[in-house]
């Protein structure tokens, strides 16, 4: 077993790359941790960050096993998990163009409890094509013919080490005192940014071609 994985130590440094540069990147799921943390503080965005890493490991069991194959080959299911994850895109930035628009700082929202923070974290991975897509490329490109089964678990194991790290970083981060402070000078321009970014990020979901 061990010298397996020192035999395919290539292939997985390989793997935890492109994965770590695919999680750290900007994307709907982290800018969300990242606001989540701003707004409701630390807890809520660390919840948040898991329930976004536990959509993540689904897709990659899901991945490992060869469903995403199934759902990549049959256009109605994946067109509409497109459709269903540029909808939330657009909730998305209409809640950041609204919160953009009110000159006073809102109110503290309200306290979310853990598992509605989970599952909105959860259901907004899952809800992701791209992360269909991605996983399916991951599997691909750490796999051979010839490639035993614990290299797979380990490439699952790390990928989410790697996906639960930086998502929980930026939650630890952008819930200091100093992020929350500048968050609040600048909340306008940052939340005009976000809705920007998730009309732009719907709309090149929703016109893809998959």
């Amino acid at each position: 077993m061990i010298d397996d994985l020192i035999r395919h130590l290539p292939d997985l440094a390989l793997v935890y790359s492109a994965f770590f540069l695919a999680v750290a990147s900007p994307g709907p799921s982290n800018l969300v941790v990242m606001a989540t943390s701003m707004e409701r503080g630390r807890d809520a965005g660390a919840i948040l960050a898991l329930g976004v890493t536990a959509g993540s490991l689904t897709w990659g069991i899901l991945a490992a096993i060869g469903v995403t194959g199934l759902v990549v080959a049959h256009p109605g299911a994946l067109y509409t998990i497109k459709i269903v994850g540029g909808i939330y895109l657009l909730f998305l930035a209409w809640r950041s163009a609204r919160s953009a628009m009110r000159v006073e700082m809102p109110p503290p929202k309200a306290a979310v409890s853990g598992r509605r923070s989970f599952l909105r974290g959860y259901l907004m991975h899952l809800t992701n094509p791209k992360a269909i897509l991605s996983w399916t490329a991951i599997i691909a490109l750490g796999l051979r013919p010839d490639t035993p089964s614990v290299v797979l678990y380990a490439i699952i194991a790390g990928c989410m080490l790697i996906s639960l790290g930086i998502n929980q970083f930026y939650a630890v981060l952008f819930s200091t005192a100093s992020m929350i402070s500048g968050y609040r000078r600048i909340r306008r321009r940052a939340e005009a940014c976000l809705a920007a970014f998730f009309t732009f990020a719907s709309f090149k979901l929703l016109t893809s071609q998959l």
